[in-house]
């Protein structure tokens, strides 16, 4: 019998850690810095699988064999090759045929490889127990402010080796407003996002503060899992300011392409009904004419500031300007700084 292991953090970063599972599979979520080294296609899963169902183990064990059983020098010398020196940890959806087969072969060939008990199916249950309830390493700091004012920009000027700093915007590929999807395809899914945001906080140093953007629930169609949304509730809260002319000059430096047009006129039409039918033909015309400034100032004034953060139930721990992103670095900083 191969050697079985418990998922522990350590192992990502002490093991090759390779996913023999189809390409399909790891595509929508696989454990960090994982490998793909399939045993079995897309296809070729589907058909074992719709044997194991009409025929039984039996015979789709030997057919497996069939097909796989030419690969095996290959996946050896695959995984070999990146491995170096490291051992081997190896895991399918739940610890099944898959893994096992593969860990086998390994042994056999006298590398210290181990089989992930449970799959990648344990792993994602240590990610979602991760989250629920969510007790971060650090405090976290919560930048919120008006749309434009440039709380993304500027997370990403924090200085890293003094804090933890998270982009949830990144991590979910959306910007997470009504045009948050311009230039940008959001191909992550749920799981996948979960794993992501695991791993960036996983690896956060105790003590230290966490800083990310204030977010609604959902970042397009990915949402915040467990409780993170109501823990960053109760975080550090910084109000970022920014005047309206700065806010608008750094719109039109983000969104202001023409490849965009189109795009942004749909995600105009998307909240027509929100502007209200005369606004919304008066807006959408700055925009057909491709007139910029009156346009963002429109989208800012009628929308924006007023969908978002109509409401304030909190006080803030501290109001940051934001026009000049160092100096606002600063600040922080003295603010964050141990007393």
């Amino acid at each position: 019998m191969p050697a079985t292991v418990e998922f522990t953090e350590s192992l990502l970063d002490s093991h090759l850690v390779v996913d023999v599972r189809t390409p399909l599979e790891f595509a929508e979520d696989h454990l960090p810095g994982a490998v793909n080294v399939p045993l079995l296609d897309n296809d070729e899963r589907v058909e074992i699988g719709t044997l194991y169902k009409q025929q039984g183990p039996h015979l789709a064990r030997l057919r497996g064999l069939e097909i796989t059983a030419a690969r095996f020098p290959d996946i050896v010398a695959k995984i070999a090759a990146m491995a170096g020196d490291r051992p081997i940890l190896v895991y399918c959806w739940r610890g099944g045929l898959r893994s096992k087969t593969v860990v086998s072969i390994l042994d056999l060939c006298g590398f210290q490889a181990v089989q992930l008990q449970g799959g990648y199916k344990s792993f994602r249950a240590y990610v979602s127990a991760y989250f629920e309830p969510f007790c971060p390493n650090g405090p976290l700091v919560v930048l919120h402010g008006l749309t434009g004012s440039g709380k993304t920009v500027f997370l990403h000027r924090i200085k890293t080796d003094r804090y933890t700093v998270v982009d949830l915007e990144g991590l979910a590929e959306h910007r997470g407003s009504a045009f948050g999807a311009l230039g940008i395809s959001q191909t992550v899914n749920q799981k996948h996002f979960e794993c992501l945001l695991w791993d960036e906080l996983r690896k956060s140093p105790r003590g230290v503060p966490i800083i990310l953007e204030g977010e609604s629930k959902r970042i397009g169609r990915i949402s915040l899992p467990g409780n993170v949304y109501e823990v960053m509730k109760d975080g550090i809260k910084i109000w970022c300011e920014t005047s309206m002319e700065t806010r608008i000059d750094r719109l039109i430096s983000e969104y202001g392409k023409e490849l965009y047009r189109d795009e942004m006129a749909a995600a105009l039409l998307r909240i027509r009904k929100k502007l209200g039918g005369d606004k919304y033909d008066e807006i959408a015309g700055y925009l057909a004419r491709w007139e910029l400034r009156p346009f963002m100032k429109g989208l800012l004034e009628n929308y924006y500031d007023k969908v978002y953060y109509k409401t304030r139930e909190w006080t803030e721990d501290r109001i940051l300007s934001l026009e000049n992103y160092d100096q606002a670095r600063e600040e922080l900083e003295n603010f964050l700084q141990p007393r």
